[in-house]
């Protein structure tokens, strides 16, 4: 604009958009980049490090560092992490982060179809890609910022975070109401402890450990990692269920093209991830998941989505690096940080004496452009450095599951142990493993378990904040809740219709299926159009029918653990409970007539071969006895001593191999204990507990 007050303030805008940039090119500010760059791509990969602990391990090195220097160390690392731990997604089935949930639905399973190299270089394009369409986002919208913030309250966090659950629970399994179940037994279980609303404790069996809040890396890691790991090594095969040679294709150059292709998906799915990123506390928790549901919903030719299919991958992905940028946002123009991270990083401004509001976007707009010049850079040169590594990351898939498990193993022991070094978090890691194999082997969904955990105190406290706030539920009648609620009814008819399209197509398929059996031309074994999760009950109803009635022991507890307490304690338990409850219900009815089905067409001792067949109970339950002696040699000899003899033994009696790759696995795992876990993050190891015996 020539001339003028606006000119001069066009012109204003221009320089220190140009201070900013060249600031992050300035030595030490560009090496500091490049350093965070490494060590987000290493936290996003090992389990249970992740983007908080590594800015809580940083924050002290910016101490004496210029201002510059500092924000290129914190957001270089934060900013990839995302990137880095798709790889974990992908190739185990376990989510890096909140955020990498939605990417395990399409990209295990392109993994498990021998194209996890396809998978990987369309998740690192589309990570850099959202990074920076989420970082020029967030420069045009800083004017936007403040009316969209102010416009949610409390009402509206819990619509929208309701929302987020629906859309979990409809898009992650084969059945609606069996993913709503599994997102009220997260929701219960997130409110064991102490209320975060008046700090009154609830269902702690009077144990000190469970008034703390559950350890949300721990359950991931036994829910997920435990659960995947007794899969590979129970039925003694790789992440890959065929050969490299029958995969074919060009993998990484695949994956890339995919992404060019599906350019307007890309882009769509950036800007939710900036908006959504924008709501503190909730952004990261569903904007994977909001994007994964548009994709579902608005692209042609959706019934391979769950199966494999890579715009499953690239939504989800493009959003999650976008979000980075929009959760920037309120942290920096009103000082809300938008999760636990962003409160870090307002501490690290703080540190640095400088005060987030007006000021980051007039007098320190120059700081501004250089935190969103420097999220650009680290995203593009992060994608760049996994696509060179996608190739070899790709090939663990084809690697005997016997070798992959124990380095695995080792890592989510540790991760477990990151949270508050105590042998509670170890053993709270055991239980979800068992139930974490147990809803996979069941065909339950699991990721709606664990973004319960994330929303759960969120949604109670805006619960009841606004029914303190209207006198009741006259709440619901606010314009913005209306239309979150309207999502929410258009969510389910839309999921409720895929999924009697995938029914319809299942029960043709049998059919089809037992004429040719009458045949003589097919075994008459049942088809499926489902991908990965069975047919529209689950997997096996002889499994799943034992997991429904103990759901519905754990609701009802639920509901008659809080009776006596004060309406502020019990409405919002009591209320998940009965809806949870509801639920299981249904399913149960759901998987007795598919049970009755079952016996008629094959009878008893065929349907007890055939799960027994699909879900290895027997190993099963000997792997996670083995890794209950782990957690046991941890509390008698600690982690220095028990892991490495253990993983060692594993290698020879479950793997089978010769007695020095036990020696090898033993030596590597105490190395990576000492080096990267006792001298790298100082942590306290487990005081040995062997000498209190003599």
């Amino acid at each position: 604009m020539p001339g003028g007050e606006g000119g001069s303030v066009d012109a204003q805008y221009f320089e220190m958009l140009a201070l900013g940039i060249s600031n992050i090119f300035q030595w030490p500010a560009i090496g500091f980049l490049f350093l965070g760059i490494i060590i987000g791509l290493w936290a996003g990969v090992v389990p249970g490090i992740g983007g908080v602990t590594g800015l809580i391990i940083l924050i002290p090195f910016t101490y004496g560092m210029d201002t510059t220097s500092a924000f290129a160390l914190l957001l270089g690392m934060y900013a990839v992490v995302v990137s880095a731990d798709t790889i974990t997604s992908v190739m185990l089935g376990v989510p890096g982060s909140v955020a990498s949930q939605a990417t395990i639905i399409d990209g295990h399973a392109m993994a498990r179809k021998g194209q996890a190299a396809r998978a990987l270089g369309a998740a690192f394009t589309c990570s850099a890609v959202g990074g920076v369409v989420g970082a020029i986002l967030l420069a045009l919208s800083i004017p936007l910022a403040k009316p969209l913030v102010l416009a949610f309250g409390m009402p509206e966090y819990f619509a929208l975070a309701t929302l987020g659950l629906i859309m979990v629970g409809s898009l992650s399994g084969s059945f609606l109401v069996k993913g709503i179940a599994v997102a009220c037994l997260g929701l219960l279980v997130s409110m064991i402890g102490a209320s975060s609303f008046n700090a009154v404790p609830r269902y702690w069996f009077e144990q000190p450990y469970l008034l703390q809040a559950p350890p949300l890396v721990s359950i991931v890691l036994g829910f997920f990692a435990i659960a995947e790991i007794l899969d590979l090594s129970a039925k003694n095969r790789n992440i890959s269920s065929v050969s490299a040679e029958e995969a074919g294709g060009r993998g990484i150059i695949d994956g890339i093209f995919d992404v060019a292709r599906n350019w307007w998906l890309t882009l769509r799915s950036s800007a939710i991830g900036v908006y959504l990123g924008m709501l503190p506390g909730l952004g990261a928790s569903i904007t994977d998941w909001a994007a994964y549901g548009h994709a579902v919903s608005t692209e042609k030719n959706n019934e391979n989505f769950g199966k494999g299919d890579v715009r499953g991958v690239i939504a989800p992905e493009a959003a999650n690096n976008a979000q980075r940028g929009g959760g920037l946002i309120p942290t920096l123009a009103f000082g809300i940080p938008g999760d636990f991270a962003m409160a870090i990083l307002l501490g690290a401004l703080t540190i640095q004496g400088i005060r987030p509001g007006v000021d980051m976007l007039t007098g320190r707009l120059d700081l501004t452009f250089s935190m969103i010049g420097m999220l650009i850079i680290a995203n593009i040169v992060a994608a760049v450095l996994l696509i060179m590594w996608s190739r070899q990351i790709a090939r663990l898939s084809f690697v005997d599951g016997h070798i992959v498990a124990p380095v695995v193993l080792l890592f989510v022991l540790m991760g477990a142990w990151l949270g508050t070094s105590s042998m509670g978090d170890l053993l709270v890691m055991l239980v979800a493993g068992v139930f974490g194999y147990w809803f996979k082997v069941a065909g339950w969904p699991r990721p709606p378990l664990v973004i319960a955990l994330v929303l759960g105190p969120i949604m109670e406290n805006a619960l009841l904040v606004s029914n303190r706030t209207y006198q009741g539920f006259g709440w619901m009648a606010r314009p913005a809740v209306i239309v979150i609620m309207i999502l929410i009814v258009l969510t389910l008819i839309l999921a409720a219709r895929r999924q009697w399209r995938m029914f319809k197509l299942n029960r043709e398929m049998k059919m089809l299926q037992a004429l040719r059996a009458a045949e003589g031309k097919a075994d008459p074994e049942p088809a499926t159009a489902a991908g990965g999760g069975g047919d529209l009950v689950g997997r096996s109803p002889l499994l799943s029918i034992p997991l429904c009635l103990l759901l519905a022991g754990i609701f009802l507890f639920g509901f008659v653990g809080v009776m006596g307490m004060r309406t502020v304690n019990s409405l919002f338990p009591q209320m998940i409970a009965v809806l949870g409850g509801a639920m299981v219900l249904v399913a149960l009815l759901a998987d007795s007539a598919s049970l009755r089905e079952e016996l008629r067409r094959i009878g008893l001792r065929a349907l007890l071969a055939r799960t027994e067949a699909e879900a290895t109970l027997l190993r099963a339950a000997l792997l996670i006895g083995y890794v209950g002696l782990i957690v046991l040699g941890i509390y008698l000899f600690g982690q220095r001593v028990a892991i490495p003899i253990m993983l060692g033994l594993y290698m020879v009696l479950w793997g089978k191999f010769p007695w020095w790759s036990a020696l090898l696995v033993g030596a590597g795992s105490w190395a990576i204990i000492e080096l990267l876990y006792g001298w790298g993050l100082n942590i306290r190891f487990q005081r040995p507990q062997f000498s209190n015996f003599f």
